[in-house]
């Protein structure tokens, strides 16, 4: 799905890299804890966050990210934008919850970051 696209399902507004709308992503994660982030998500996703601190725009760096977008209208500082800037991220905001926009990715085709089953989450899902 082209970033442009997931930007007019959400009615979201562009805040830095809106000359990079045309990128195709393939899958989105949503997350406020990074350290899941780093554990599940591939290359070209769509990373849903209500944080709005430089560990968000670090994250992406490590995983190649495409696109940032923050949730229930969020607006990271000028810090923030900046380094996604340089890192020719596309920053996008979105006045709906995280759960919402989800489900509008979800029911337009975009599905979620494939997560890896670990042998020790088999254990843990076995005693709930």
């Amino acid at each position: 799905m082209l970033i442009r696209e997931i930007a007019r399902i959400l009615d979201a507004r562009v805040l830095r890299g809106a000359d990079k709308l045309d990128q195709d992503v393939y899958s989105a994660c949503c997350s406020d804890l990074m350290s899941d982030v780093l554990a599940f998500v591939n290359e070209k996703t769509v990373l849903l966050t209500g944080l709005t601190n430089m560990h968000v725009v670090r994250t992406a760096e490590i995983l190649d990210l495409k696109c940032l977008i923050f949730a229930r209208g969020k607006v990271p500082g000028e810090d923030v934008l900046d380094s996604a800037d340089e890192l020719g991220l596309v920053v996008l905001t979105a006045n709906r919850t995280m759960f919402t926009c989800a489900g509008l990715l979800y029911e337009s085709g975009l599905r979620g970051a494939a997560m890896t089953w670990k042998e020790e989450c088999a254990g843990e899902a076995s005693l709930t």
